[in-house]
Protein backbone atom coordinates (compact mmCIF):
# COMPACT_ATOMS: atom_id res chain seq x y z
CA UNK A 1 0.00 0.00 0.00
CA UNK A 2 1.27 3.43 -0.85
CA UNK A 3 2.27 5.39 2.22
CA UNK A 4 0.85 8.83 2.88
CA UNK A 5 3.39 11.60 3.44
CA UNK A 6 3.70 12.82 7.01
CA UNK A 7 1.19 15.53 7.65
CA UNK A 8 2.50 17.15 10.82
CA UNK A 9 3.42 20.79 10.26
CA UNK A 10 5.81 20.87 13.22
CA UNK A 11 8.83 20.41 11.00
CA UNK A 12 8.16 23.74 9.35
CA UNK A 13 8.94 26.65 11.64
CA UNK A 14 8.61 30.27 10.72
CA UNK A 15 8.48 33.69 12.33
CA UNK A 16 5.01 35.13 12.63
CA UNK A 17 4.31 37.59 9.84
CA UNK A 18 2.24 40.67 10.47
CA UNK A 19 0.28 42.20 7.62
CA UNK A 20 -0.63 45.88 7.53
CA UNK A 21 -4.04 46.90 6.27
CA UNK A 22 -3.65 48.47 2.84
CA UNK A 23 -5.91 51.25 1.57
CA UNK A 24 -7.88 48.93 -0.70
CA UNK A 25 -7.78 45.88 1.57
CA UNK A 26 -10.55 45.22 4.08
CA UNK A 27 -9.82 44.16 7.65
CA UNK A 28 -11.17 40.68 6.91
CA UNK A 29 -8.89 40.37 3.87
CA UNK A 30 -5.94 41.45 5.99
CA UNK A 31 -6.75 38.82 8.63
CA UNK A 32 -7.10 36.13 5.94
CA UNK A 33 -3.76 37.08 4.37
CA UNK A 34 -2.02 37.11 7.74
CA UNK A 35 -3.46 33.70 8.58
CA UNK A 36 -2.29 32.32 5.24
CA UNK A 37 1.23 33.69 5.66
CA UNK A 38 1.50 32.17 9.13
CA UNK A 39 -0.14 28.82 8.32
CA UNK A 40 2.43 25.98 8.42
CA UNK A 41 0.23 23.85 6.15
CA UNK A 42 0.31 26.56 3.48
CA UNK A 43 4.10 26.60 3.74
CA UNK A 44 4.35 22.82 3.52
CA UNK A 45 1.99 22.66 0.56
CA UNK A 46 4.25 25.11 -1.27
CA UNK A 47 7.40 23.21 -0.29
CA UNK A 48 6.04 19.77 -1.21
CA UNK A 49 4.40 20.80 -4.46
CA UNK A 50 0.76 20.43 -3.49
CA UNK A 51 -1.72 22.75 -5.16
CA UNK A 52 -3.42 23.63 -1.86
CA UNK A 53 -3.18 23.13 1.90
CA UNK A 54 -6.36 21.02 1.60
CA UNK A 55 -4.13 18.15 0.44
CA UNK A 56 -3.09 17.60 4.06
CA UNK A 57 -6.72 17.21 5.14
CA UNK A 58 -7.08 14.23 2.84
CA UNK A 59 -3.70 12.84 3.89
CA UNK A 60 -4.70 12.99 7.55
CA UNK A 61 -8.18 11.57 6.98
CA UNK A 62 -6.72 8.66 5.02
CA UNK A 63 -3.95 8.04 7.56
CA UNK A 64 -6.65 7.46 10.19
CA UNK A 65 -9.40 5.77 8.17
CA UNK A 66 -7.48 4.09 5.31
CA UNK A 67 -10.05 4.49 2.54
CA UNK A 68 -7.65 5.13 -0.38
CA UNK A 69 -6.34 1.77 -1.60
CA UNK A 70 -4.54 0.52 -4.73
CA UNK A 71 -6.83 -0.34 -7.62
CA UNK A 72 -9.76 1.79 -6.47
CA UNK A 73 -11.87 3.85 -8.86
CA UNK A 74 -12.29 7.33 -7.41
CA UNK A 75 -14.32 10.43 -8.24
CA UNK A 76 -13.30 13.84 -6.89
CA UNK A 77 -16.15 16.37 -7.04
CA UNK A 78 -15.18 20.02 -7.25
CA UNK A 79 -11.57 18.95 -7.70
CA UNK A 80 -9.95 22.34 -8.50
CA UNK A 81 -7.19 23.25 -7.89
CA UNK A 82 -6.22 19.55 -7.63
CA UNK A 83 -4.69 18.99 -4.21
CA UNK A 84 -6.88 15.98 -3.40
CA UNK A 85 -6.16 14.45 -6.81
CA UNK A 86 -2.43 14.78 -6.15
CA UNK A 87 -2.77 12.88 -2.87
CA UNK A 88 -5.05 10.15 -4.20
CA UNK A 89 -3.23 9.31 -7.46
CA UNK A 90 -0.19 7.54 -5.91
CA UNK A 91 -2.22 5.90 -3.14
CA UNK A 92 -4.61 4.18 -5.54
CA UNK A 93 -1.78 3.66 -8.06
CA UNK A 94 -3.55 5.51 -10.86
CA UNK A 95 -1.29 6.03 -13.88
CA UNK A 96 -1.45 8.07 -17.10
CA UNK A 97 -1.72 4.77 -18.99
CA UNK A 98 -4.49 3.44 -16.74
CA UNK A 99 -6.13 6.34 -14.87
CA UNK A 100 -8.60 5.21 -12.20
CA UNK A 101 -9.48 8.61 -10.75
CA UNK A 102 -11.67 11.26 -12.34
CA UNK A 103 -11.93 14.83 -11.10
CA UNK A 104 -14.77 17.11 -12.13
CA UNK A 105 -15.08 20.88 -11.72
CA UNK A 106 -16.68 23.68 -13.72
CA UNK A 107 -13.50 25.71 -13.10
CA UNK A 108 -10.55 25.44 -15.44
CA UNK A 109 -7.45 23.93 -13.83
CA UNK A 110 -4.06 22.53 -14.70
CA UNK A 111 -3.92 18.77 -15.34
CA UNK A 112 -2.81 16.32 -12.66
CA UNK A 113 -0.64 13.45 -13.87
CA UNK A 114 -2.43 10.13 -13.47
CA UNK A 115 -5.90 11.66 -13.25
CA UNK A 116 -8.65 12.46 -15.73
CA UNK A 117 -9.99 15.98 -15.19
CA UNK A 118 -13.35 16.99 -16.64
CA UNK A 119 -14.29 20.66 -16.84
CA UNK A 120 -17.97 20.18 -16.17
CA UNK A 121 -20.67 20.86 -13.58
CA UNK A 122 -21.41 17.63 -11.70
CA UNK A 123 -25.07 18.69 -11.59
CA UNK A 124 -25.39 18.36 -15.37
CA UNK A 125 -27.86 15.62 -16.28
CA UNK A 126 -25.24 13.67 -18.20
CA UNK A 127 -22.47 14.01 -15.59
CA UNK A 128 -22.92 10.55 -13.99
CA UNK A 129 -22.78 8.80 -17.37
CA UNK A 130 -19.76 10.86 -18.47
CA UNK A 131 -17.87 9.96 -15.30
CA UNK A 132 -18.68 6.27 -15.49
CA UNK A 133 -17.58 6.27 -19.13
CA UNK A 134 -14.29 7.88 -18.07
CA UNK A 135 -13.86 4.99 -15.60
CA UNK A 136 -14.16 2.47 -18.46
CA UNK A 137 -17.83 1.88 -17.77
CA UNK A 138 -17.34 0.86 -14.15
CA UNK A 139 -18.81 2.48 -11.08
CA UNK A 140 -16.64 4.19 -8.46
CA UNK A 141 -15.45 2.78 -5.14
CA UNK A 142 -15.08 6.23 -3.60
CA UNK A 143 -16.69 9.61 -4.20
CA UNK A 144 -15.02 12.46 -2.33
CA UNK A 145 -15.84 16.14 -2.14
CA UNK A 146 -14.01 19.08 -0.59
CA UNK A 147 -16.49 21.56 -2.07
CA UNK A 148 -17.96 24.48 -0.17
CA UNK A 149 -20.65 26.84 -1.41
CA UNK A 150 -19.70 30.52 -1.75
CA UNK A 151 -20.34 32.31 1.53
CA UNK A 152 -22.53 35.35 2.12
CA UNK A 153 -21.30 36.20 5.59
CA UNK A 154 -24.69 35.28 7.11
CA UNK A 155 -23.95 32.05 8.99
CA UNK A 156 -27.45 30.46 8.94
CA UNK A 157 -27.80 31.14 5.21
CA UNK A 158 -24.29 29.90 4.48
CA UNK A 159 -24.89 26.69 6.42
CA UNK A 160 -28.10 25.94 4.52
CA UNK A 161 -26.31 26.51 1.20
CA UNK A 162 -23.42 24.27 2.22
CA UNK A 163 -25.73 21.43 3.30
CA UNK A 164 -27.72 21.77 0.07
CA UNK A 165 -24.48 21.35 -1.90
CA UNK A 166 -23.50 18.27 0.12
CA UNK A 167 -26.96 16.79 -0.47
CA UNK A 168 -26.47 17.22 -4.22
CA UNK A 169 -23.05 15.56 -3.93
CA UNK A 170 -24.55 12.68 -1.94
CA UNK A 171 -27.29 12.15 -4.53
CA UNK A 172 -24.63 12.12 -7.23
CA UNK A 173 -22.56 9.62 -5.25
CA UNK A 174 -25.45 7.16 -5.03
CA UNK A 175 -25.71 7.30 -8.83
CA UNK A 176 -22.06 6.45 -9.50
CA UNK A 177 -20.94 4.34 -6.50
CA UNK A 178 -20.54 0.58 -6.64
CA UNK A 179 -21.97 -1.48 -3.75
CA UNK A 180 -19.67 -1.25 -0.74
CA UNK A 181 -18.42 2.17 -1.82
CA UNK A 182 -17.53 5.19 0.32
CA UNK A 183 -18.66 8.82 0.25
CA UNK A 184 -16.65 11.63 1.90
CA UNK A 185 -17.73 15.27 1.94
CA UNK A 186 -16.88 18.48 3.73
CA UNK A 187 -19.68 19.87 5.90
CA UNK A 188 -20.01 22.67 8.42
CA UNK A 189 -21.89 21.50 11.47
CA UNK A 190 -24.73 23.81 12.40
CA UNK A 191 -27.83 21.82 13.20
CA UNK A 192 -29.52 21.42 9.81
CA UNK A 193 -27.76 18.33 8.50
CA UNK A 194 -30.12 15.83 10.21
CA UNK A 195 -32.09 15.11 7.02
CA UNK A 196 -28.84 14.42 5.15
CA UNK A 197 -27.59 12.08 7.88
CA UNK A 198 -30.90 10.21 7.99
CA UNK A 199 -30.76 9.66 4.24
CA UNK A 200 -27.15 8.49 4.29
CA UNK A 201 -27.78 6.08 7.16
CA UNK A 202 -30.42 4.40 5.00
CA UNK A 203 -28.03 4.05 2.07
CA UNK A 204 -24.73 3.25 3.85
CA UNK A 205 -23.88 0.83 6.62
CA UNK A 206 -21.90 3.38 8.65
CA UNK A 207 -21.72 7.17 8.87
CA UNK A 208 -19.53 9.36 11.09
CA UNK A 209 -17.78 12.73 11.27
CA UNK A 210 -14.03 13.32 11.30
CA UNK A 211 -12.01 16.51 11.75
CA UNK A 212 -8.39 16.26 10.57
CA UNK A 213 -5.72 18.39 12.30
CA UNK A 214 -5.28 20.43 9.10
CA UNK A 215 -8.82 21.77 9.56
CA UNK A 216 -8.45 24.96 11.55
CA UNK A 217 -9.57 24.60 15.17
CA UNK A 218 -11.72 27.73 15.03
CA UNK A 219 -13.62 26.45 12.00
CA UNK A 220 -16.91 24.51 12.10
CA UNK A 221 -15.56 22.51 9.16
CA UNK A 222 -15.63 18.75 9.49
CA UNK A 223 -15.89 15.79 7.13
CA UNK A 224 -18.79 13.40 6.82
CA UNK A 225 -17.74 9.86 5.96
CA UNK A 226 -20.24 7.21 4.84
CA UNK A 227 -19.01 3.67 4.19
CA UNK A 228 -20.57 0.47 2.88
CA UNK A 229 -22.90 1.79 0.18
CA UNK A 230 -25.89 -0.57 -0.04
CA UNK A 231 -26.32 -0.12 -3.77
CA UNK A 232 -29.55 -0.49 -5.70
CA UNK A 233 -31.38 -1.86 -2.67
CA UNK A 234 -31.24 1.64 -1.15
CA UNK A 235 -33.15 3.26 -4.01
CA UNK A 236 -36.89 3.89 -3.94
Amino acid sequence: MAKSPKSSPSATRQLKTRVKTAKRRTNSSTRWLQRQLNDPYVTRAREEGYKSRAAFKLIELNDKHNFLKPGMRVVDLGCAPGGWLQVAVPLIKSTPENPTIVGIDYLEMEPVTGAIVLQKDFNDDDAPDVLIKALDGQKANLVMSDMAAPTTGHKPTDHIRIIALVELAADFATDVLAPGGTFIAKVFQGGTEHTLLTSLKQKFTKTFHAKPPASRKDSAETYLIATGFKGELSKD
